[in-house]
């Protein structure tokens, strides 16, 4: 079975970034201080932790996790046997 690629990319993307946005809106509307998730501004430029820094999260969220689902599926279909 292959897997579709595209399909892996926009589905890693939705997920990933879309957890990212989420974490940070739901951290800052709790009222935690955030100082896990103050860590992701060392690998996504611009973000902060604030309600703008929630959606730079998702775009590069998003962008990381289309990135990490093409490359699963794509070695996905290439170390598997052929039926």
């Amino acid at each position: 079975m292959k897997l579709d690629v595209k399909a892996f990319a926009l589905t890693g993307g939705i997920l990933w970034g879309g957890a990212v946005c989420f974490a940070t809106l739901w951290l800052l509307i709790r009222g935690y201080d955030g100082s896990l998730i103050r860590q992701l501004d060392h690998f996504y430029i611009g973000y902060s932790y604030s309600y703008l820094g929630a959606v730079v999260g998702l775009v590069w969220g998003f962008i990381d996790g289309a990135v990490g689902g093409a490359l699963f599926a794509w070695l996905y279909n290439k170390l598997s046997k052929p039926a």
